[in-house]
């Protein structure tokens, strides 16, 4: 019944991300989740962890709220959303990332999964489009390449707080290897 589960979050995921696009390339945004679930399934998380990286961003972008989250898919996949998810998106650029920040180290591993999946495929997409646009990319964002690559340092670093060296997952090591492709 899982794969029911996963199906009907992918279906909800792209009602709720229908003629959003990627504001670089103009993709349609729900490749961006669909890349996350994909990315934490390859390395073999259970389907609850998959969905929470299907449905990321429906809090944050969409009108969908935790409360729904939690009544369609379980309240376990509701709190991983809601640790991936900005809470004041009217704040400004520097604020909200430091609260991202602060707020993952007390995050659960299961969250900062999530989250890594986020990142990974966020900093994959900004290195495939500065090699395409060079430094033409950057209007199309909030903040500087410089506030960037400070940004996914910062996270990576809330990320691997609290675990042992001998159990990083993964992915936490992929994240690594973009963050030093980027600088």
């Amino acid at each position: 019944m899982l794969a029911d589960k996963l199906a009907r979050a992918i279906t909800y995921a792209t009602k709720k991300h229908e003629g959003q696009v990627r504001k670089v390339d103009g993709a349609p945004y729900i490749v961006h989740p669909y890349r996350v679930a994909m990315l934490l399934k390859e390395e073999g998380y259970d389907d609850d962890i998959v969905i929470a990286g299907l449905l990321h961003d429906v809090v944050e972008d969409t009108d969908g709220t935790i409360g729904e989250i939690s009544n369609l898919f379980g309240h376990q996949i509701a709190q991983l959303v809601s640790v991936a998810t900005e809470p004041d998106k009217t704040k400004p650029w520097v604020e909200r990332k430091k609260h991202t920040i602060k707020h993952l180290v007390e995050a659960p591993l299961e969250a900062r999964l999530v989250v890594c999946a986020d990142k990974i495929d966020n900093l994959r997409s900004i290195i495939e489009n500065e090699q395409a646009l060079g430094v033409d990319i950057w209007k199309h964002f909030n903040s500087s390449k410089e506030d960037q690559q400070w940004y996914y340092q910062e996270i990576y670093k809330s990320l691997k707080t609290n675990l042992s060296s001998t159990s990083t997952p993964a992915l936490f090591m992929q994240l690594e290897q973009l963050i030093d492709q980027f600088k």
